[in-house]
Protein backbone atom coordinates (compact mmCIF):
# COMPACT_ATOMS: atom_id res chain seq x y z
CA UNK A 1 0.00 0.00 0.00
CA UNK A 2 1.35 2.80 -0.60
CA UNK A 3 1.20 6.15 1.02
CA UNK A 4 2.16 9.92 0.56
CA UNK A 5 5.10 11.48 1.60
CA UNK A 6 4.54 12.91 5.10
CA UNK A 7 4.75 16.53 5.25
CA UNK A 8 8.18 17.65 7.18
CA UNK A 9 7.43 21.15 9.46
CA UNK A 10 9.37 23.71 8.84
CA UNK A 11 10.40 25.06 12.75
CA UNK A 12 12.60 28.30 13.55
CA UNK A 13 14.61 28.81 16.11
CA UNK A 14 14.92 32.41 17.21
CA UNK A 15 17.66 32.17 20.04
CA UNK A 16 21.61 32.84 20.56
CA UNK A 17 24.23 30.73 19.21
CA UNK A 18 26.39 28.70 22.35
CA UNK A 19 29.72 27.62 20.28
CA UNK A 20 29.76 24.86 22.43
CA UNK A 21 26.17 23.54 20.82
CA UNK A 22 25.25 22.62 24.63
CA UNK A 23 22.49 25.15 24.18
CA UNK A 24 20.50 27.94 22.35
CA UNK A 25 20.28 27.28 18.24
CA UNK A 26 22.78 25.11 18.00
CA UNK A 27 20.88 23.09 20.27
CA UNK A 28 17.19 23.57 19.12
CA UNK A 29 18.30 22.61 15.42
CA UNK A 30 19.55 19.35 16.56
CA UNK A 31 16.77 18.97 18.53
CA UNK A 32 14.11 19.77 15.62
CA UNK A 33 16.28 17.60 13.66
CA UNK A 34 15.72 14.57 15.54
CA UNK A 35 11.93 15.13 15.53
CA UNK A 36 11.26 14.94 12.10
CA UNK A 37 11.01 18.37 11.56
CA UNK A 38 13.07 20.86 9.12
CA UNK A 39 15.28 23.92 11.20
CA UNK A 40 15.81 27.39 10.22
CA UNK A 41 17.33 29.95 12.75
CA UNK A 42 17.37 33.26 13.29
CA UNK A 43 20.54 34.60 15.11
CA UNK A 44 19.12 36.82 17.58
CA UNK A 45 22.73 36.63 20.02
CA UNK A 46 26.32 35.49 19.90
CA UNK A 47 28.05 34.56 22.64
CA UNK A 48 31.60 33.68 23.77
CA UNK A 49 31.07 30.33 26.18
CA UNK A 50 31.70 26.77 26.73
CA UNK A 51 30.34 24.12 28.63
CA UNK A 52 31.58 26.55 32.04
CA UNK A 53 31.12 30.02 31.48
CA UNK A 54 29.93 32.98 28.92
CA UNK A 55 33.08 35.23 28.75
CA UNK A 56 31.30 37.33 26.11
CA UNK A 57 27.75 38.68 24.56
CA UNK A 58 27.30 40.38 21.23
CA UNK A 59 23.76 41.38 20.41
CA UNK A 60 23.06 42.16 16.60
CA UNK A 61 21.13 45.41 15.90
CA UNK A 62 17.38 45.56 15.94
CA UNK A 63 16.73 46.22 12.39
CA UNK A 64 19.23 43.14 11.21
CA UNK A 65 16.92 40.59 13.33
CA UNK A 66 13.71 42.24 11.70
CA UNK A 67 15.48 41.82 8.30
CA UNK A 68 16.37 38.19 8.99
CA UNK A 69 12.47 37.53 10.10
CA UNK A 70 10.98 39.51 7.25
CA UNK A 71 13.33 37.45 5.04
CA UNK A 72 12.61 33.76 6.18
CA UNK A 73 8.81 34.33 6.66
CA UNK A 74 8.80 35.89 2.97
CA UNK A 75 10.09 32.24 1.49
CA UNK A 76 9.28 29.68 3.91
CA UNK A 77 6.29 28.65 5.22
CA UNK A 78 6.82 28.31 9.16
CA UNK A 79 4.77 26.32 11.43
CA UNK A 80 5.99 27.14 15.06
CA UNK A 81 8.79 28.49 16.74
CA UNK A 82 10.65 27.89 19.74
CA UNK A 83 12.37 31.18 21.41
CA UNK A 84 15.42 31.48 23.40
CA UNK A 85 18.25 34.31 24.49
CA UNK A 86 16.89 37.65 23.24
CA UNK A 87 19.02 39.40 25.39
CA UNK A 88 17.49 43.14 25.78
CA UNK A 89 14.27 44.73 25.18
CA UNK A 90 14.71 45.71 21.70
CA UNK A 91 15.37 42.37 20.45
CA UNK A 92 12.63 40.95 22.46
CA UNK A 93 10.05 44.13 21.00
CA UNK A 94 11.23 43.24 18.07
CA UNK A 95 10.86 39.62 17.65
CA UNK A 96 7.46 40.56 19.50
CA UNK A 97 6.31 42.62 16.73
CA UNK A 98 7.73 40.31 14.01
CA UNK A 99 5.30 37.57 14.84
CA UNK A 100 2.37 38.95 16.16
CA UNK A 101 1.23 40.08 12.98
CA UNK A 102 2.15 36.00 11.65
CA UNK A 103 0.34 34.56 14.69
CA UNK A 104 1.90 31.29 14.66
CA UNK A 105 -0.35 28.29 15.62
CA UNK A 106 2.29 26.75 18.50
CA UNK A 107 5.18 29.09 20.26
CA UNK A 108 7.50 28.03 22.45
CA UNK A 109 9.08 30.46 24.60
CA UNK A 110 12.55 29.19 26.79
CA UNK A 111 12.51 32.72 28.61
CA UNK A 112 16.31 32.67 28.55
CA UNK A 113 17.11 34.86 31.83
CA UNK A 114 20.73 32.89 33.52
CA UNK A 115 23.02 30.14 32.24
CA UNK A 116 23.46 27.00 33.69
CA UNK A 117 27.05 28.52 35.00
CA UNK A 118 24.98 30.98 36.50
CA UNK A 119 26.02 33.99 34.03
CA UNK A 120 23.34 36.44 33.65
CA UNK A 121 21.66 36.42 29.51
CA UNK A 122 19.17 38.55 29.77
CA UNK A 123 19.21 42.36 31.02
CA UNK A 124 16.69 43.81 33.59
CA UNK A 125 14.90 46.32 31.83
CA UNK A 126 13.99 43.23 29.00
CA UNK A 127 12.31 41.17 31.78
CA UNK A 128 8.91 43.17 31.86
CA UNK A 129 8.81 43.66 28.16
CA UNK A 130 9.26 39.50 27.98
CA UNK A 131 6.16 39.34 30.26
CA UNK A 132 4.39 41.82 28.28
CA UNK A 133 4.62 41.32 24.57
CA UNK A 134 6.11 37.56 24.67
CA UNK A 135 4.10 36.05 27.24
CA UNK A 136 0.22 37.03 25.22
CA UNK A 137 1.59 34.92 21.78
CA UNK A 138 2.75 32.09 23.91
CA UNK A 139 2.02 28.48 23.87
CA UNK A 140 4.06 26.82 26.57
CA UNK A 141 7.26 28.87 28.65
CA UNK A 142 9.99 26.60 29.71
CA UNK A 143 11.96 28.29 32.64
CA UNK A 144 14.16 26.90 34.97
CA UNK A 145 13.92 27.91 38.88
CA UNK A 146 15.83 30.61 38.84
CA UNK A 147 13.99 32.31 36.17
CA UNK A 148 10.44 31.29 37.40
CA UNK A 149 11.84 33.43 40.40
CA UNK A 150 12.78 36.22 38.36
CA UNK A 151 9.88 35.89 36.56
CA UNK A 152 7.26 36.11 39.34
CA UNK A 153 9.79 38.53 41.38
CA UNK A 154 9.79 35.44 44.33
CA UNK A 155 12.00 32.99 45.82
CA UNK A 156 13.35 30.17 43.70
CA UNK A 157 11.29 27.47 44.26
CA UNK A 158 12.95 24.86 46.50
CA UNK A 159 10.85 22.04 46.51
CA UNK A 160 8.12 20.09 44.16
CA UNK A 161 5.13 21.64 46.37
CA UNK A 162 6.94 24.95 45.35
CA UNK A 163 7.24 24.37 41.66
CA UNK A 164 3.51 23.47 41.80
CA UNK A 165 2.68 26.98 42.96
CA UNK A 166 4.82 28.72 41.11
CA UNK A 167 3.64 26.64 37.98
CA UNK A 168 -0.02 28.06 38.35
CA UNK A 169 1.24 31.30 38.66
CA UNK A 170 3.02 31.47 35.70
CA UNK A 171 0.06 30.10 33.82
CA UNK A 172 -1.24 33.21 34.76
CA UNK A 173 0.95 35.03 32.75
CA UNK A 174 0.04 33.57 29.71
CA UNK A 175 -3.24 34.20 27.01
CA UNK A 176 -6.36 32.96 29.09
CA UNK A 177 -7.91 31.62 26.16
CA UNK A 178 -6.49 28.69 24.15
CA UNK A 179 -3.74 26.00 24.91
CA UNK A 180 -1.59 27.43 28.15
CA UNK A 181 1.25 25.02 29.28
CA UNK A 182 4.03 25.91 31.79
CA UNK A 183 7.19 23.05 31.79
CA UNK A 184 8.91 24.01 34.77
CA UNK A 185 12.51 22.30 35.17
CA UNK A 186 13.36 21.17 38.23
CA UNK A 187 17.54 21.05 37.48
CA UNK A 188 18.36 23.48 40.53
CA UNK A 189 16.38 21.26 43.33
CA UNK A 190 18.73 21.04 46.19
CA UNK A 191 19.81 17.22 46.60
CA UNK A 192 20.02 14.83 43.79
CA UNK A 193 16.70 14.47 42.27
CA UNK A 194 15.95 15.98 38.90
CA UNK A 195 12.21 16.75 38.33
CA UNK A 196 10.30 19.07 35.60
CA UNK A 197 6.97 20.03 35.99
CA UNK A 198 4.66 20.16 33.28
CA UNK A 199 1.77 21.70 34.09
CA UNK A 200 -1.66 22.70 31.59
CA UNK A 201 -4.20 23.61 34.39
CA UNK A 202 -5.06 20.93 36.17
CA UNK A 203 -3.08 19.12 39.07
CA UNK A 204 -4.10 15.46 40.43
CA UNK A 205 -3.12 15.51 44.00
CA UNK A 206 0.24 14.90 44.91
CA UNK A 207 1.15 11.60 46.57
CA UNK A 208 2.99 12.06 50.09
CA UNK A 209 4.38 8.85 50.03
CA UNK A 210 6.70 10.01 46.89
CA UNK A 211 8.51 11.96 49.54
CA UNK A 212 7.83 15.07 47.71
CA UNK A 213 7.61 18.31 50.39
Amino acid sequence: VSRAPRAIPNVVSIAGIDPSGGAGLFADLKAFSALGAYGCGIVAALTAQNTRSVTGVHLPPDDFIRLQLDTLFADVPIASAKIGMLGNAGVVRTVADGLEKRRLPFLVLDPVMIAKSGDKLLADEAIAMLREALFPLATIITPNLPEAGVLLKASVPESVRDMRRAAEKLRDLLPHSGQRWVLLKGGHLPGGELIDLLFDGDFSPLPDDLGFR
